[in-house]
């Protein structure tokens, strides 16, 4: 039997896997059939005529590599190439797309996976991330390629057809001013100009914009970690740049102690991911939940919205179902629809598209850090998020509260969440068949209880007669008291993932509970 020449497919972040040779990694081969795949479905959907596609890649070992590679595989297939001069965030590609009015777009990332790891992103012409029937679609362009002869890899010398045009600073300013666009508590950030913010990109791309866009939003004291500012594919100070992860804060937390500061935010490699901390009311600081982040976000907007006189009935917010119903809670209290939607930025990105005519998008999070704004980037965007976050702690100062205060009046109002993540890591065929019969388990023998809770009711997400939303292999078991568990594999990961969401005063011990009924310290 011979192997297939390609053995990956689309999941939640697009294609991801380690780096090295073979049909299921990433390597120039892969690249090249992903890329031959993509031009070949432009080609019979759409049509070369004028199609062009949008690349941008992030700061990992390879990531320029295999972006001039896509660059000249689509060339050589008559198709135009944006490509952007050196690393960019995903955010900035979904923007360069809708700007430019591209077909579609390439970003070389694997997001916040560790240095072994790259990874593709395929975007369409709305700048949100693909779904499906598109996603096979192109895999199966793929998979008609017999052999890696199939790809064309010359780009065209001199055919405007298949130019590549590179992009820099221009569209950097552009993006730049759109974000800015939405700030809303500007006299706020005067008043507070001097408030200390300390910045780490872990070692990605974020360092080119976030630090500028907080500047010219009005901040003047921004403080960095120097030597997580380099762009490193290695990562050298961090054994992963997770925002989501503890031990990627460390230097960040030592250069906030060191100088007083309130707020530190972090990105991931690509930048479209933002975790924060702050200091609580004794003076620690505490790292911020993506949750928690999400949720006053979204009342900051709302409220500043209301503030304004702009919010009205046709207003909207989005968030994945897996995220905390707090931001669900808030909606509500302002009289705005919350849509509910599967995990993964391309279904947020799905709902802004389906609404463009008769709604408008206020923001979007997901719990694993990811927070949008307004309508001109469909991705979550960190450099949005930090600018965003850092003027709602400038509004909050004018009344003399911080973030964290804003975080338990929401919890005095709406009840208190307590929310956590847990991933275990099944590796290899042997890993992925683990986690395959764990799913079918909780399928045809759904618990009664978990840790104590009585289950009340189970949603299985491949019904979607049942939910009203695409297929998905994602079990959520409600209990009686109105907590949610929710289970799902990895999209982009050898992993099974348990998400809690425990809701009232007894949040911390039963989360207790939990952590001794899955077998883990803490969760």
């Amino acid at each position: 039997m011979v192997e297939k020449s390609f053995n990956l497919e689309f999941g939640t972040g697009g294609l991801r896997a380690v780096m090295g040779p073979g049909s299921d990694q990433m390597n120039i081969n892969t690249v090249g059939m992903a890329t031959q795949g993509l031009a070949n479905y432009i080609s019979k959907s759409v049509g070369i005529d004028n199609a062009s596609v949008v690349i941008s890649y992030d700061c990992r070992n390879n990531s320029a590599e295999f972006a001039r590679i896509s660059a000249e595989v689509l060339s050589a297939n008559g198709i135009g190439v944006y490509l952007f001069e050196s690393l960019r965030p995903t955010p900035e590609m979904s923007y360069a797309i809708r700007k430019k009015g591209a077909t579609a777009g390439i970003m070389i990332t694997a997001s916040h996976n560790t240095k072994e790891y790259n990874g593709y992103k395929v975007s369409w012409s709305d700048g949100g991330q693909i779904t499906s029937p598109v996603d096979k679609e192109i895999v199966a362009e793929v998979n008609k390629m017999s052999d890696i002869s199939e790809v064309r890899f010359e780009p065209i010398a001199d055919c405007p057809a298949g130019k590549i045009e590179m992009m820099g600073e221009e569209m950097d300013e552009c993006y730049l001013s759109d974000i800015l666009s939405l700030t809303l508590s500007p006299e706020a950030v005067k008043r507070h100009a001097e408030m200390k913010i300390v910045y780490t990109p872990l070692h990605g791309c974020g360092v080119r914009l976030v630090p500028e866009c907080l500047k010219r939003l009005g901040f003047r004291n921004i403080l960095h970690v120097p030597e997580q500012d380099i762009n490193d594919g290695n990562f050298p100070t961090v054994s992963s740049p997770n925002p989501e992860e503890a031990p990627a804060w460390e230097m960040a937390l030592e250069v906030a102690e060191r100088e007083g500061a309130d707020l530190i935010l972090a990105t991931d490699p690509d930048a479209d991911r933002m975790g924060a901390a702050v200091r609580n009311r004794e003076g620690k600081i505490i790292r911020l939940t993506g949750n928690q982040t999400a949720a006053i976000l979204a009342y900051y907007m709302l409220t500043r919205r209301r503030e304004m006189g702009s919010l009205h009935k046709g207003c909207y917010l989005v968030k994945t179902v897996v995220t905390t119903e707090l931001v669900a809670d808030i909606a509500k209290e302002f009289g705005v629809t919350c849509h509910n939607v599967l995990t993964g930025w391309k279904y947020l990105a799905e709902q802004v598209k389906l609404h463009e005519k008769d709604g408008e998008f206020i923001c979007g999070c997901e719990e694993s850090c990811g927070f949008n704004a307004g309508e001109f980037v469909r991705d979550k965007d960190a450099q949005l998020a930090c600018s965003l976050l850092a003027e709602c702690a400038a509004w909050a100062a004018d009344q003399g509260k911080s973030l964290y205060d804003l975080l338990l009046e929401l919890y005095d109002k709406h009840g208190f969440w307590m929310e956590s993540r847990y991933a275990l890591v099944r590796s290899g065929r042997e890993g992925a068949e683990q986690i395959r019969q764990m799913l079918a388990e909780f399928r045809e023998n759904p618990p009664r209880e978990i840790a104590g809770l009585n289950i009340a009711r189970v949603v299985d997400y491949l019904k979607s007669e049942q939910t009203g939303l695409p297929a998905s292999n994602m079990l959520q078991f409600f209990t009686e008291r109105g907590d949610v568990i929710s289970v799902r594999p990895s999209g982009t990961e050898p992993k099974i993932r348990f998400y809690f969401s425990i809701k009232g005063d007894e949040a911390e011990a039963i989360t207790k509970r939990l952590c001794a009924a899955f077998g883990v310290d803490e969760l």
